[in-house]
């Protein structure tokens, strides 16, 4: 029986991007719990938001003094707005269907890198399906892991959230590695190391937007040339 490209994207996400994504979400599940916060609070932000850094500083803000509804969507908007970069990037690899439609509001740091490196292999009729798959399984699987996380939050100990919450980027930073023989790639690394510093330098309000904009743009202008 032939695999159809769905499930193929699916199959391929229940491996080590699960495993990264899944030990990320769980400890936003323990640290919401902890908060005090339910555990439907913790599905909404993990299932709308769908980006650790927009969703801990949700976590911040709406345990906060005040708890105010306005700045805690703009502040975590802010902090997600690498998604728009992204979505650009891989926009043309999803086809011209509806369903590149229905694909985009399912990027994320895990499958996106993931879709760059697998897309362009593929036939373009099976790219979006193959995205929604992968997409799909992930985000299933942030949301069963933010439950397991608020559900054993009172066992999981600080240290051990605090690890597991590096576990994806780790994941990422591993698979740039990877393909560091990759002109393109090898410029962004580069140029986001080399930038770095204005993340200290300007705090961290600012700081890591001011550095993948100075380190992305200066990549971008360096491989044009």
């Amino acid at each position: 029986m032939t695999t159809t490209p769905f499930r193929t994207g699916f199959r391929e996400a229940l491996g080590a991007p699960a495993l990264a994504m899944g030990a990320t979400f769980l400890a936003f599940g323990a640290a919401v719990a902890e908060a005090g916060l339910s555990l439907p609070w913790a599905l909404l932000s993990s299932g709308a938001v769908y980006g650790m850094a927009g969703q801990l500083v949700l976590l911040g803000v709406a345990t906060g003094p005040g708890g105010a509804v306005l700045p805690a969507v703009a502040a975590a908007t802010a902090a997600n707005a690498r998604f728009l970069p992204m979505s650009v990037a891989i926009a043309p690899l999803l086809g011209r269907g509806m369903l590149r439609w229905l694909a985009l509001p399912f990027i994320a740091i895990t499958p996106w890198a993931a879709a760059m490196r697998r897309l362009p292999g593929l036939r373009e009729s099976a790219r979006p399906r193959w995205f929604l798959g992968f997409a799909l399984a992930s985000w299933t699987a942030a949301l069963a892991a933010t439950t397991v996380g608020h559900l054993l939050a009172p066992v999981l100990p600080t240290a051990l959230r605090a690890a597991l919450l590096f576990t994806n980027p780790l994941y990422f930073a591993l698979l740039l590695a990877a393909d560091l023989g990759r002109p393109g790639v090898r410029g962004a690394v580069i140029g986001g190391a080399l930038a770095a510093p204005l993340a200290l330098w300007l705090g961290p309000a600012w700081g890591l937007l001011a550095a993948g904009l100075v380190g992305g743009t200066g990549a971008f202008l360096v491989g044009r040339r």
